[in-house]
């Protein structure tokens, strides 16, 4: 067990991190990188901020060695730190491109992991085998869902080697400009998810008359513009057309039953983990995210990128303060300058909505010890691990370089995730702190929580405890490692958490931007 009650991220930061509650009067000591003494002021909960010193009105406050505020009033050596007495104010940071990148220790070919995986005709690899029927617009959602609905377990008994028939609905589609980022963004997201590597099939149901075509995805159009890639099956259908909801929904019906003998016959064969893409994700964070779960991640990613995979990492608001990590391991200044951008785009996006960038912890973040965004991505980014960043994506669309790259979606979980899957991703690992219930189709997710307190009260959700970190000593590198042999398996058919829960019907939710008309 760990028995120190405050740990010091970084020499010099002027607090530490609360491993358990504190009380007041308590008499900490041994908790700075100087063997610091400090009586605590008042109570403390377990992850929060302590002042290990004291801190001037106006005086920046630093974590993992890098600003997450300044002091609204001074603060004293045993003081709470929290949103009391800490300020946000943006960092501005002076970019320094490409200054920390270096080259990638790849393992050789010949001992590189494999999984086992379906390996498509045009070459790529999924980790699951289902048919996916999408709406183009919310109008046909019932369509698609009672077409879905009827490939009941038993129905699919025959169909051994098919994961399932799963609806993939939202609530846009039309009263959109046609030619907006809301429109562009929901093209790319249907686009990628009818040609995903986790399907053996698509059917995508219109209404007729919608903004969003169903038309636009038959196969040989242009679909959301990206790279085109063949798919064993697609079929198109619209209500209209086909003279209403029950005579759409039994045309639907037909549509899948043609394509389950083809789907039904594919199988699982070794595949090199090159071919993994990798979403990586946070929900529900806490004080110790930054610490356990996300460079425990972060140490997955490296040996993924190691092994010649891809990773992807993608909420950009949660990025925001700590971007000059990234871009100083960008791999060419295109690279980095395309974050900048994005970062940009973000502060321009929340002011012409009355808001700021501060807006996006939490109150469960909060409650659990964070304060600033800053704060928080700069734990966040840590899911990155080291390696170069390679690339930077416009929402959903197609990742085609291979290592650590950022995708840019919101922070909000479901329409981030929509986001990479639809860009490739055909796995995804999801860490938290205060818990989460999150599952997502068709790519299977695993959580990795940051705490012991949260894998005993949520044994059933979550896949991996980091909390061993801080609790039993484990390294970040051990239980990395461990993440890494659970995707293995995973990608290879091992039923995640939140698979087994059934976890995913619901989570397809892309990411409108724009007036809804």
């Amino acid at each position: 067990m760990n028995d120190k009650p405050v740990i010091v991220l970084k020499p010099g930061d002027p607090v530490g991190v609360t491993t358990r509650p504190l009380r007041a009067g308590e008499t900490v000591t041994g908790v700075g990188d100087a063997g610091i003494t400090v009586t605590v002021a008042a109570d403390i909960p377990r992850g929060h901020k302590i002042a290990i010193r004291n801190i001037e009105a106006g005086g920046a406050v630093k974590k993992y060695g890098q600003f997450i505020g300044d002091a609204a009033a001074g603060i004293a050596a045993g003081e709470h730190v929290h949103l009391h007495n800490l300020d946000y104010r943006s960092a501005g940071h002076d970019y320094q491109f490409c200054t920390a990148r270096r080259p990638t220790d790849f393992v050789a070919e010949d001992k590189r992991a494999t999984f086992m995986g379906y390996r498509r005709p045009d070459g790529r690899a999924g980790t699951r085998n289902f048919i996916g029927v999408l709406s183009s617009v919310n109008c046909s959602a019932t369509a698609a869902h009672m077409i879905a609905a009827h490939f009941t377990p038993d129905k699919l008994a025959a169909f051994p080697n098919i994961d399932g028939v799963t609806a993939f609905v939202h609530a846009g589609g039309c009263g959109i400009d046609e030619n907006g980022e809301g429109a562009a963004n929901l093209r790319r997201v249907m686009e990628g998810y009818a040609r995903h590597a986790n399907l053996a099939g698509a059917l995508v149901v219109g209404l007729g008359c919608e903004v969003n075509q169903a038309e636009t995805y038959a196969p040989g159009n242009g679909g959301g513009g990206g790279t085109r890639v063949s798919m064993p099956t697609r079929k198109i259908m619209n209500i209209q057309g086909c003279g209403g909801l029950r005579k759409t929904v039994a045309a639907g019906i037909r549509a899948v039953e043609d394509m389950l003998p083809a789907a039904n016959r594919a199988r699982r064969t070794p595949c090199p983990a090159s071919e993994l893409t990798l979403a990586l994700q946070c929900g529900g964070s806490d004080g110790w995210s930054g610490v356990t779960a996300n460079p425990a991640l972060g140490h997955a990613v490296d040996l993924l990128v190691r092994h010649g995979g891809t990773a992807v990492l993608a909420e950009t608001p949660e990025v925001y303060g700590a971007e000059h990590l990234l871009v100083s391991r960008a791999a060419d200044p295109e690279t980095a300058q395309k974050l900048v951008d994005r970062i940009a785009w973000w502060e321009d996006y929340a002011a012409r909505n009355n808001g700021s960038m501060n807006n996006n912890p939490t109150p469960g973040n909060k409650r659990g010890g964070l304060t600033t965004i800053l704060e928080k991505s700069l734990g966040a980014v840590a899911k990155g691990g080291s390696t170069n960043m390679n690339g930077v994506y416009g929402y959903a669309e197609p990742v085609t370089r291979k290592g650590f790259v950022v995708m840019d979606t919101p922070g909000y979980d479901p329409a981030s995730v929509t986001g990479e899957i639809a860009g490739g991703c055909n796995l995804v690992a999801f860490t938290t702190g205060r818990g989460s219930a999150f599952g997502s189709k068709p790519a299977p997710c695993i959580k990795i929580t940051s705490n012991s307190d949260i894998f005993r009260r949520m044994p059933e959700d979550m896949d991996i405890n980091a909390g061993v970190i801080l609790e039993n000593g484990a390294s970040v590198a051990s239980v990395g490692e461990e993440i890494f042999r659970k995707l293995l398996a995973v990608a290879s058919g091992e039923q995640s958490l939140s698979e087994a829960q059934g976890l995913g019907d619901h989570e397809f939710v892309p990411w409108h931007i724009g007036a809804t008309m």
